[in-house]
């Protein structure tokens, strides 16, 4: 497995497959959407697939595929497939879930194996002026068919966001009460120099305000001992609760020391890390008909390269790339 040159194991591989996205979430995508990047510029599903494979031939353990929205890449299925015959043992998707009832069969039987679905709120008036798009019941009935089709452990990712829907997580926490989900509220993260990036500043909201609110209605909260040591949340449980309440607090409580990931945009380059510019080039590798061995030395200095953090304490956070092209 690499290490980075801090001594971490960096194992998963975020793979962002589109940069636009079927909502305008006031933290990510602006209004009026964006510029798309050329189809002929994304990684096809062949050269996702033989990144895959460059990966697990290093020792990588877990892809997740990002977007923009994952699902509007018409070749998904294929993407899905390569991966999972790389021979990767974790394939999993982060998704609104708009589109998942009519694509799960197939996502399936592909290989993927796990699902997070981004759900900012319960309140369906609220989720249109944050989310921009989609309604409760479009996106309740993908986390639904994701249940239905086996895929555990289902994830449900909020971003809080004041003003629009910081007091709407209690009923977002309480879903664990009764269903062995994982509910997770993520702090906003200002990529980039838009408009979304000025809402990711300006409305943040610490996760130990979000947590407090929790506690203050469902009582407090026993840690669930961590598992994997690289996983970006803090888990917790209502006692005696099927479903996990996780804070991944990048602002409040950074966890950089533990980051294991390594990010592969759609036009083909390894972003070092999320809240950094730095960027390797693999796209032109495999152009110029790179086979596994050679993508594995591009992504084995994109490893060597890592950073260690952020800076965003500072005041100093990434320009080049907006949350949208990143997938989170």
């Amino acid at each position: 497995m690499p290490l980075d040159g801090f001594g971490r194991e960096i194992a998963y591989l975020r793979i962002s497959l589109i940069d636009h996205c079927n909502l305008r979430c006031v933290y990510c995508m602006p209004l009026e959407g964006i510029a798309s990047t050329p189809a002929p510029d994304w990684l096809t599903a062949d050269e996702i697939g033989l990144v895959a494979r460059a990966a697990r031939s290093v020792g990588f353990r877990k892809v997740r595929l990002t977007g923009g929205e994952p699902t509007l890449r018409p070749d998904l299925l294929d993407i899905v497939r390569a991966v999972a015959a790389s021979g990767m043992p974790d394939v999993a998707l982060t998704t609104n879930g708009i589109r998942l009832p009519a694509l799960l069969p197939g996502l399936v039987e592909a290989g993927l194996r796990r699902v997070n679905v981004h759900l900012d709120t319960l309140d369906p008036v609220r989720l249109r002026a944050v989310m921009r798009g989609g309604t409760l019941e479009d996106i309740w009935r993908g986390i639904l068919a994701a249940e239905d089709a086996g895929l555990r452990p289902i994830k449900l990712n909020a971003v809080v966001v004041r003003g629009f829907n910081e007091t709407d997580v209690v009923a977002l926490a309480a879903l664990t009460l009764e269903r062995p989900w994982h509910v997770r509220f993520i702090e906003t993260m200002p990529l980039g120099v838009g408009e979304p990036a000025r809402v990711a500043r300006t409305a943040y909201v610490s996760n130990v305000e979000t947590r407090a609110r929790i506690e203050g209605a469902l009582g407090g909260l026993d840690a669930v001992p961590a598992t994997d040591p690289g996983d970006e949340a803090r888990n917790f449980r209502v006692p005696g609760a099927p479903g996990v309440i996780g804070f991944v607090s990048p602002v409040s409580e950074p966890y950089c020391g533990t980051c294991n990931r390594m990010r592969l945009t759609a036009d083909g380059r390894f972003h070092l890390c999320l809240l950094n510019d730095d960027e390797l080039d693999v796209r032109g590798t495999i152009r110029r008909g790179g086979n596994v061995d050679d993508v594995a030395q591009v992504l084995l200095r994109a490893v060597t390269a890592k950073p260690i953090g952020h800076r965003l304490h500072l005041g100093d956070g990434p320009r080049e790339r907006e949350m949208y092209q990143l997938g989170g």
